[in-house]
């Protein structure tokens, strides 16, 4: 059995900018400040966004942590309003359909999810593409922990709670578009591939040492091959 957990955003969809949108207008209404524009939202998490950009602003950490909560709850009232105004925001990423359900069907692959995303936050994006987040097994969100490298973890214990499988780190295969999807399952053995579909190009993903690199995930045999290697 081999879990292949997929990142969302850049890997699976693009949203045009909704996320940092609602996160900035959230960050405004519940702190009195928006972050730096400047700040790259890839490849973190929705709680390191809010404590890094708020932090940025000069707010303590403790007032942070008193006012995440609420920071998120109205980032997915703000998420889920702005992708019902505008539906087309929201694409997949060319290949994804055919991906998922090719993986899908390979007897021994379990398919999941690793993102930075909360939980509501995933489910909000992956609906407005119409992917249903059900499809997606095992999964580990960014409400699960605010550190990136500790969600391959969180995942390998869902395996075991929810499906009674024990799945070793070199069983597991992350698939990313940014350094920080390549780096996240070093710790427990998990492998990676990245993916340029994102804000990194081929190139700049091969240089954190994938176990493979696709520019986008439209050959669907050679991806599938790659994460059964």
């Amino acid at each position: 059995m081999k879990l292949i957990l997929f990142d969302i955003d850049g890997t699976l969809l693009w949203t045009d900018g909704a996320g940092r949108k609602s996160m900035e207008a959230a960050l405004l209404q519940v702190f009195g400040a928006a972050g730096d524009p400047a700040y790259r939202y890839d490849g973190k998490t929705d709680r390191q966004i809010t404590r890094e950009q708020m932090r940025g602003a000069g707010i303590d950490n403790a007032v942070i942590d008193e006012r995440m909560d609420e920071v998120l709850a109205v980032y997915l009232q703000n998420l889920g309003a702005f992708l019902a105004r505008d539906p087309s925001s929201a694409k997949l990423c060319h290949g994804v359909d055919a991906l998922l359900n090719a993986v899908e069907a390979e007897q021994g692959l379990v398919m999941g999810l690793l993102t930075g995303n909360v939980r509501d936050g995933a489910a909000h994006k992956l609906n407005a593409v119409g992917v249903d987040i059900a499809r997606f097994r095992v999964n580990a969100f960014g409400s699960d922990h605010e550190h990136r490298p500790e969600l391959p973890r969180v995942a390998q214990r869902r395996a075991q709670e929810t499906l009674g499988l024990s799945v070793p780190g070199d069983r597991i295969v992350i698939v990313g578009d940014t350094p920080a999807d390549i780096a996240c399952g070093r710790p427990i053995g998990a492998r990676a591939i990245g993916v340029a579909t994102g804000r990194y190009g081929v190139e700049d993903l091969a240089a954190h040492a994938p176990h493979a690199v696709f520019a986008d995930l439209t050959d669907t045999d050679r991806v599938l091959e790659a994460l059964l290697a």
